[in-house]
């Protein structure tokens, strides 16, 4: 296989199911890869990475303050301004008291959410969840429907969403491409427009 053209990641085959989504990615400034050549698609996705990317796509809009006493995020990092502007707008309130995890990998079910509350965190109209291992009342319960309805995921198979399985880099930016891409968005970034309070 060959590199997707446009992308400049030799370990991204052109036929590969995120080969679009990685040369948005990497057009839109959400992503450089993890060098000059390569993306590692499937790498574990991080949690801060994650908020790195959604930031970006947001426009990466200058937070009101630091990390909001998050101890584990390191000063001058590239996910700093991004952590703090998630947690500011309700995004993510990390994974304990003071701590934000940033090395943690992203689950899927923590990657669908991020993505719905970034998105303004919008009531799903289906209210029947087909997927069996997302528990009733879940946190993730809301945005796995509305994942599901903007066409951002289908699951992992026809009866599983797998909410604890580690989320790919492939898989983030794939989903974040598809939100872009969604009908409800018209094929307008879900993110760029909504008012900073709404996040």
């Amino acid at each position: 296989s060959t590199a997707v053209s446009g992308s400049g990641f030799a370990d991204v085959a052109s036929d590969a199911y995120y080969a679009g989504a990685v040369a948005w990615a990497a057009s839109e400034g959400i992503t450089s890869g993890t060098s000059a050549t390569t993306f590692e698609p499937n790498n574990t996705c991080t949690r801060a990475q994650i908020v790195a990317f959604l930031w970006r796509a947001a426009g990466s809009p200058e937070p009101k303050g630091a990390a909001s006493g998050m101890t584990d995020v390191v000063s001058g990092s590239y996910y700093e301004k991004a952590v703090a502007w998630a947690i500011e707008n309700g995004i993510t309130t990390g994974t304990a008291e003071g701590t934000f995890s940033p090395d943690a990998t992203c689950t899927r079910a923590q990657a669908v959410t991020f993505l719905w509350r970034a998105a303004g965190s919008p009531t799903p109209k289906a209210k029947l969840m087909p997927f069996p291992d997302v528990p009733v009342g879940s946190y993730y319960w809301n945005a796995v429907l509305w994942a599901i309805e903007q066409g951002i995921t289908e699951g992992t198979s026809y009866l599983t969403f797998s909410p604890n399985d580690s989320c790919t880099r492939a898989q983030i930016v794939t989903f974040l491409w598809r939100a872009q891409q969604s009908p409800a968005s018209g094929g307008e970034n879900p993110f760029a427009d909504v008012p900073a309070a709404a996040y």
